[in-house]
């Protein structure tokens, strides 16, 4: 059964552009380490809750958008490595993949506030064709 990473991130508006930007530059990395599918989806429906939410999760400023991202993987193993040598290139930047340098790709949000997990689907349905 695949493996999903999942995250949550809160992104100034006005760098909407500078997101997709960058997670297309960046996104190419995990397919290249056998990810099935990513997809970064900028919020336009995450209401205040009663208790809590995606913007307090964040701690969303009013001037920012949430942003829900996931990687879907064939199994975890395929996610641990791929992960595992993404880190090593973030580490070592010099001989690591260039797409992840820091620098040359710059986060257009504050990292610091990202969500973040993996999860082992417990329920998967086939995908509906769209036609």
């Amino acid at each position: 059964m695949s493996y999903i990473d999942g995250f949550v991130i809160a992104v100034p508006t006005t760098n909407k552009q500078k997101f997709i930007d960058h997670a297309n530059f960046a996104n190419g990395v995990f397919m290249e380490l056998g990810a099935l599918r990513v997809m970064e989806c900028w919020g336009d429906d995450t209401p205040d809750g009663k208790v809590t939410d995606f913007r307090k999760a964040v701690q969303a400023k009013p001037d920012e958008t949430v942003v829900f991202s996931w990687i879907e993987w064939p199994d975890k193993t395929t996610r641990d490595a791929g992960m595992a040598k993404m880190m090593e290139w973030m580490e070592n930047p010099e001989t690591g993949d260039p797409r992840m340098d820091p620098v040359r790709n710059p986060m257009p949000f504050d990292g610091k506030r990202m969500v973040f997990g993996g999860f082992s689907p417990v329920v998967e349905l086939p995908s509906r064709d769209k036609g």
